[in-house]
């Protein structure tokens, strides 16, 4: 028989809850769903982890201790289910099978070629090298990730721990609030905090959360002294001191924050300035000597050389520079996580838009395929023409004796494309794989960006709209009505759109506050995913269950804190204006126009030597030879810079076009997270402008500088020849 008093305990508990609107400190619900949870949120790592875990269970080995302490912090900071062990073990075979893979490789290549190449073994070494300096840092990346990541998010979990306990001062239950309303990563954090008190790690929920806080000891020191400011006010008997003690832990991490960037800002330019540099100006000068420099080393120097250098050393150096500058950049701001949630996601996450960009730019690579096909097939043979005409047969002898191509073809061996009709179709394969991205990037992003504008335009007025909506809930009007009010009083403003739709779904719909704000179909959020709009939201409907009071009170916080951090990113946004101005202008005007100049001088070159060699054999020259040089002048002179060794114009275009769109995948990638951290939907539509400009200035300098060059020269030499 169950007992009346047994059931009103058990419903008057029930009551008791929804009444404080407090979730539970129920572990279970914060620690037994924590491996599933990490799952979800973190499918990125399961590969890496999965490698490791099936090397590591095959092969055992011994980490010093050092080592061992080192790897340990960084495997359990990114929450990876690895140990030290498996992580060396995975390290040494990546090792070991990319160099003996490299060495079967060239083993190979100089059985079937008779070829001997000690570049090829030094690259060998250097990549497995490098391989397993990557493989054994990954959890020291991904840990710096996690921490960039999970420092955005310390500021509203501090607001939302403060709000909380500002009504309930528990300091677990706040903490289970905050880790059910924050994005991953840092509600996995706090999730974990439970966790390790389910396993036994820890006996109490304080132990865990001062070990927790030991993690971010050296990199956020705000942080942890606002939580310890939190964790003090437990001990205030008196409710005034007690709120005051979490409002000041707020403006310590606030202030902390502040400080860091306005260090940061300061810090980072001269390594940008050094990135730049180092990695854009000083390259591509070098390239402006690479022709004449292969043809003085008879041909030592070949094409694929370049491209493994250019396209794929130096933009990883380039790469890792920016690394290093964007894993220093302290968190606190920034960090749009809610692109998610926006009804056009599905159009970022689309396929659709690369097929139509690959549809608009196949064609214009086939163009650039031209000289390629001429070069290393026979199909203009099949079908009755010649490898190459030359300017001559054109009627256009004025340019001189070469081939409009350039291909050379002598004693059966063919070398080339140098010509300029090659130059400038060459062109063609940089600027369709250029156009491919920034199609398939202006349609991916396009209608996605304009719908942020539209939700910062309501950030802007969000903060007085705010204010009034906790004026209307502290006259005792309930929050359903309030939201109605302020809906009338906002007409003409942005921050109409969100108030109207709240109040429709409310009064037409007959939806609940939470249905109206968060329906993931017709919720107000829905159409205004704003990280400000959404935790401001979630806090009043927590808050409201404790009463109006409670509730405008919360609002007046939010709206304050709000207030500040919008202080804060426009201060800092002064800041860093300039050094995002210079790089911008350096990565879309200065390196295109240094490229493009280095083309149209690789081209001149390339037609003086080869109008030199075909007047030459023509014997045009032969009575000229001691005028103009000296007994063999010409011979001996033609001999050191021999065309057919030079690398082909054509390739090496190819290769400064790859290189620049790098470049500004990098840089581009660099300023958006200096700016705003890891932004994938800003940083995808900013590397689409960027990519646009930059290429269209790079294609309209290189063909003005290859044309007016190459008469140039031709001209000059024709003169010089007679």
């Amino acid at each position: 028989m169950v007992k009346t008093e047994d059931i009103l305990n058990k419903y008057g508990a029930r009551i008791e809850r929804e009444m404080k609107g407090a979730p539970e400190p129920n572990i279970k619900q914060f620690s037994s769903s924590y491996v599933k949870f990490r799952q979800e949120m973190t499918p990125t790592f399961t590969a890496y982890e999965k490698w490791c875990k099936v090397l590591g269970n095959i092969f055992k080995v011994n980490v010093s201790q050092k080592d061992k302490i080192k790897l340990e912090k960084n495997i359990s900071i990114a929450h990876l289910d690895l140990t030290s062990s498996e992580v060396f073990v995975f390290s040494i075979v990546v090792l070991f099978l990319s160099f003996f893979g490299g060495l079967l490789f060239f083993v190979a290549l100089y059985w079937l070629t008779n070829s001997f190449s000690f570049m090829f073994l030094f690259l060998v070494l250097l990549v497995s090298m490098f391989l397993f300096y990557f493989s054994y840092t990954m959890p020291q990346r991904l840990a710096l990730q996690w921490r960039l990541k999970a420092s955005s998010q310390m500021v509203p979990a501090i607001l939302y721990i403060i709000i909380y306990m500002k009504h309930t001062s528990n300091l677990e239950k706040a903490i289970a609030f905050a880790a059910e309303h924050l994005q991953p990563p840092l509600s996995m954090d706090f999730r974990k905090i439970f966790w390790d008190v389910e396993v036994g790690k820890f006996s109490k929920i304080k132990d865990s959360i001062d070990n927790y806080l030991l993690t971010w000891r050296d990199y956020s020191v705000e942080f942890v002294e606002s939580f310890h400011l939190i964790e003090s006010s437990l001990y205030e008997p008196a409710e005034q001191r007690r709120v005051e003690i979490l409002e000041k832990a707020l403006q310590v991490i606030l202030d902390g924050v502040y400080d860091k960037m306005l260090k940061y800002t300061h810090d980072v330019k001269s390594p940008l300035t050094n990135i730049y540099m180092l990695g854009i100006v000083l390259p591509t000068l070098s390239l402006a000597i690479l022709p004449l420099a292969s043809t003085m080393l008879q041909g030592a120097i070949q094409w694929y050389h370049i491209l493994l250098i250019y396209n794929l050393i130096i933009p990883f150096f380039v790469f890792y520079l920016t690394e290093n500058v964007i894993v220093s950049r302290p968190g606190g701001y920034g960090e749009s996580s809610l692109l998610e949630l926006n009804p056009l996601y599905y159009k970022y996450k689309s396929t659709k838009p690369y097929w139509i960009a690959f549809l608009v730019s196949f064609p214009l690579f086939l163009i650039g395929l031209i000289p390629f096909l001429l070069r290393y097939t026979d199909l203009n043979l099949i079908f009755g023409f010649q490898r190459d005409y030359t300017w001559s047969q054109l009627g256009l002898g004025f340019l001189g004796n070469s081939g409009i191509f350039g291909i050379v073809e002598n004693n059966g061996v063919i070398a080339g494309p140098f010509g300029a009709v090659s130059l400038i179709l060459s062109l063609f394969i940089p600027l369709s794989i250029a156009v491919m991205f920034i199609v398939a990037f202006d349609l991916r992003t396009k209608e996605l960006i304009k719908e942020r504008e539209k939700s910062k335009e309501v950030e802007q007025e969000f903060v007085s709209s705010l204010f009034q909506l906790g004026n209307r809930i502290g006259d005792g009007l309930p929050a359903e009505i309030a939201f109605a009010k302020v809906a009338e009083s906002t007409k003409g403003t942005s921050t109409e759109g969100f108030f109207k739709i709240v109040n429709q779904n409310i009064q037409q719909l007959g939806m609940s506050l939470n249905e109206a704000l968060f329906n993931p179909k017709r919720g107000a959020i829905v159409f205004y995913p704003s990280e400000i709009i959404v935790t401001s939201m979630r806090i009043l409907i927590e808050s409201v269950k404790k009463g109006l009071n409670v509730a405008a009170r919360s609002l007046m916080s939010i709206s304050e804190y709000v207030k500040n951090i919008k202080k804060i990113n426009d201060r800092l946004n002064d800041l860093l204006a300039d050094i995002i101005s210079d790089m911008k202008s350096n990565m879309v005007f200065l390196a295109p126009l240094l490229s493009g100049i280095v083309v149209g001088l690789s081209g001149m070159i390339a037609a003086i030597l080869s109008n030199l060699a075909e007047t030459f054999k023509s014997g045009a020259l032969a009575g000229q030879t001691d005028e103009l040089t000296g007994t063999g002048g010409i011979e001996g002179l033609l001999s050191l810079f021999d065309i057919n060794v030079m690398i082909p114009t054509y390739w090496l275009q190819i290769v400064i076009g790859l290189y620049l769109i790098e470049i500004v995948f990098i840089l581009t990638m660099t300023l958006v997270a200096i700016k705003s951290g890891r932004d994938n939907l800003q940083t995808t539509s900013e590397i689409g402008k960027n990519l646009k400009t930059a290429m269209i200035f790079y294609v309209v300098v290189s063909l003005a500088a290859t044309i007016g060059l190459f008469l140039l020269g031709s001209v000059a030499l024709k003169g010089l020849v007679g």
